[in-house]
């Protein structure tokens, strides 16, 4: 079965094909059958990532799965929430991809230190990063699967380490004893949000699916 991934981003299909890797499933960008990105008007990660799926099942005629990730703080009723990625705006512009999104990154770790200024003690810096994909057989599928994936951690007052990319440098992980940004991306990979929840899919998709 071909299963298009609602992203144009190659390090997310590289890493779902590594964590469905065993599944009947052929799993291709919607950027490779020249499908736009879906607008992600929702407050909630799984609408937004049911839009996507949807979306992408339309146009292409056919079974699809989306992800929407981000960061929840519990002392910020839940923010970044789904605007994780530009929290603080839209403040990247010119450059390369990458150069962009450091300054983007940059500008979101400063905005959630600064919000959290006033909760100095630990239990009041508890987070988790979510990671929330659906799967439709069909646009209108009915019964769209769901997996959720929660990895908790806390935030600190400054960043440490330099893999990853957003928030990873803030987010110590208690029972690692580091922050995702001092992870080798192994590591990351067996214990992120992203993992947990395409753990639950695999479920899905074999026992649901039958794939």
């Amino acid at each position: 079965m071909r299963l298009v991934l609602a992203s144009n981003n190659a390090k997310k299909l590289a890493e779902l094909q590594a964590l469905l890797h065993g599944l009947a499933l052929d799993l291709v960008t919607q950027g490779s059958l020249g499908i736009a990105e879906a607008e992600e008007p929702h407050v909630t990660f799984i609408e937004n990532a049911l839009a996507k799926a949807r979306h992408a099942a339309a146009a292409s005629g056919g079974a699809a799965i989306a992800d929407d990730s981000g960061l929840c703080v519990d002392a910020l009723g839940g923010a970044p929430g789904v605007v994780s990625a530009h929290y603080a705006g839209e403040v990247a512009a010119g450059g390369d991809r990458e150069a962009r999104r450091r300054v983007q990154d940059a500008a979101n770790n400063a905005l959630l230190l600064e919000r959290l200024r006033p909760h100095a003690a630990p239990a009041e810096r508890r987070g988790h990063f979510v990671c929330t994909l659906v799967a439709v057989r069909q646009a209108q599928d009915p019964q769209p699967l769901v997996a959720v994936g929660r990895w908790p951690g806390q935030i600190l007052h400054e960043p440490r380490g330099t893999q990853g990319f957003g928030y990873d440098p803030l987010m110590f992980i208690l029972e690692l004893g580091c922050t995702v940004a001092e992870m080798d991306a192994a590591l990351k990979n067996a214990h992120s949000h992203r993992a947990r929840a395409a753990a639950q899919m695999r479920l899905l998709l074999r026992d649901v699916w039958g794939r």
